[in-house]
């Protein structure tokens, strides 16, 4: 079965810098995948070359089987594919709205409307006409996050979802997962947060510097097996 989205012997550098030693990775059809890691495993640097923010040669990511690897980012989300980035990335003097807005560019159809995503985050709605630097940090995940779904992709990819947020508004940020896979989404989340990682998956990436050191289903993956792979100890 041909996957939604891999990688094949992925690899990426920053100047003469490695920073992903040939990465394989699978996402099926309404699949979550979690990759872990420590900081400075390369999480981030995967999702950004999965995006086209970084070189990658055509044949080490494949849509749907067709070659993307190095394609220009706007071509990507075209495909369907959307990042929710590190640090949210929001247009700070832009209202919640306009934030929102910038996301539907591609104009993919799909289910996603400013309504719906006000529905999925009623705060937004009532905060729509605040600009950004306005917004509490959970306030400016959940705007990232909408933005990103406004693209109506099929492939969410979210990095760092939990950074620097308190836990009741992790809680709330993860709260909105089943309805984004309710309208066929497949999603990857990357985390630092193990427990986090674990019980929102149906399969799971460790990468320690760059490279793959596990992987499995979340019920096969005992915490002795975790830990050596995400420290390497």
């Amino acid at each position: 079965m041909t996957a939604l989205l891999e990688t094949q012997a992925l690899e990426a550098r920053y100047g003469d810098f490695q920073a992903l030693f040939g990465i394989d990775l699978a996402l099926q059809d309404g699949e979550t995948v979690a990759i872990i890691g420590a900081n400075g495993a390369g999480k981030s640097t995967l999702l950004r070359t999965i995006c086209g923010l970084n070189a990658a040669a055509p044949e080490a990511v494949r849509h749907r089987g067709q070659a993307i690897g190095g394609a220009a980012p706007e071509a990507i989300v075209a495909r369907g594919i959307a990042l929710v980035p590190e640090g949210r990335r929001l247009f700070l003097s832009l209202t919640v709205e306009e934030n929102l807005l910038m996301g539907a560019y591609a104009k993919r159809p799909g289910p996603w409307t400013l309504q719906r995503v006000y529905r999925l985050f009623p705060v937004l709605e009532e905060r729509r006409r605040v600009s950004g630097i306005q917004l509490s940090g959970g306030q400016q995940q959940m705007v990232a996050i909408g933005r990103a779904l406004m693209a109506n992709p099929e492939i969410l990819l979210c990095d760092e979802l939990s950074l620097g947020l308190a836990p009741i508004i992790i809680r709330d940020v993860y709260a909105a997962l089943p309805a984004i896979k309710a309208e066929g989404t497949a999603v990857v989340v990357v985390e630092q947060d193990i427990n986090q990682a674990l019980a929102v998956a149906g399969r799971v990436y460790c990468l320690m510097a760059g490279r793959v050191t596990l992987q499995g289903r979340p019920e096969e993956l005992d915490r002795e097996r975790i830990r050596a792979a995400y420290f390497g100890v």
